[in-house]
């Protein structure tokens, strides 16, 4: 597969000398085209990445979250450097930046186009766009974590890439989505639709952020009122609206959450799962609650299920850690 790189292979320091991190953009599938799970081909699919440590055939990959991008040293601090379950001095560590969304891959508005809209998109092809960059960048077994989003993504490369995956970690992620997480979803699109332009997706991101905490985070993180007549929570929900609009595409947030919300793979399809994969429920997860993700990971015949006590409810994954860094480093075999 012939595949063009569009930006220079610039080095930076991480962690400490000797231990790169590489930021580029390659376009795949020119030669054969990338066959969509609705049935249509794409051609020269555009994906951004960041690579972590040298270049090897074993690679740690990492999935990010919705609204997530590749720079896993941005958000994923607790995870990323020298002693953490992702090392750049003993791991080749990746993040892409999925299909359908606004970090650099191609986009909604590049996808073809079926009755007049983008075609639909799947976990499963954004799963099947990450292998085709693992096989650029001669990745020949991989180990899988993904959080949230990229949690339901790594349950889409368990079923996709069963050959190339060696283990996977699953953190506050079910294997399909619930009617309460497809209809939150629903809720967002709605307010989308109705106000586009960004109003739409500042509301949109506060109906998430209501399911990303808990009733218990809020009454410690927002109560009281940060300006006169104005409740906190009521400033901390603009903010993160206004925050969100100014760096995300609202083509790409309908995009993903639809793609979320039609992955449904059956019980029969998860038993069949035989990699060992370390799934993570979250306490005061509202939006995943841990007894779902729990009978999902009952489903796995090599799963090993842990529970991570936090009141900061779905976000606890990147607030408030706890003792998942070490739990993922001994599953990882660090």
């Amino acid at each position: 597969m012939t595949a063009v790189v569009h930006s220079p292979a610039p080095l930076s320091a991480f962690a400490a000398p000797g231990r790169p991190f590489v930021h580029r953009t390659v376009t795949l599938f020119r030669d054969r085209p990338l066959l969509l799970d609705c049935g249509l081909p794409m051609s020269d699919v555009r994906v951004a990445y960041h690579a972590y440590g040298e270049a090897q055939g074993t690679a740690t990959l990492v999935l990010h979250a919705l609204t997530g991008n590749s720079a896993v040293h941005e958000w994923w601090p607790d995870f990323l450097g020298a002693g953490r379950p992702l090392d750049p001095a003993t791991d080749y560590v990746v993040c892409a930046n999925v299909l359908g969304g606004c970090a650099g891959s191609s986009g909604p508005g590049e996808l073809p186009q079926s009755g007049g809209q983008p075609a639909p998109l799947t976990l499963r092809d954004m799963a099947r766009v990450g292998r085709a960059l693992l096989e650029h960048l001669g990745v020949r077994r991989v180990r899988v974590v993904g959080a949230s989003m990229g949690g339901m993504l790594a349950y889409a490369w368990l079923l996709e890439n069963p050959d190339l995956v060696e283990r996977a970690v699953i953190i506050g992620a079910p294997a399909r989505h619930s009617p309460w997480a497809t209809g939150l979803n629903t809720a967002a699109r709605s307010a989308i639709k109705a106000a586009p332009g960004g109003e739409g997706l500042k509301v949109a991101r506060q109906i998430a952020m209501l399911s990303y905490r808990s009733p218990e985070s809020f009454a410690v993180t927002q109560s009281g009122g940060r300006h006169p007549g104005v409740p906190a929570i009521t400033s901390y929900l603009e903010y993160q609206g206004e925050k969100l609009a100014a760096r995300f595409c609202e083509q790409s947030y309908c995009t993903l959450t639809q793609a979320m919300d039609s992955f449904q793979p059956g019980d029969y399809e998860l038993s069949k799962i035989t990699a060992p994969v370390l799934v993570v429920g979250i306490s005061s997860d509202v939006l995943y609650p841990a007894a779902e993700v729990k009978a999902h990971a009952a489903l796995l015949p090599n799963s090993t299920y842990w529970e991570l006590c936090s009141i900061h409810g779905h976000d606890a994954f990147l607030m408030d850690a706890g003792e998942l860094p070490q739990r993922v480093a001994a599953f990882l075999g660090h």
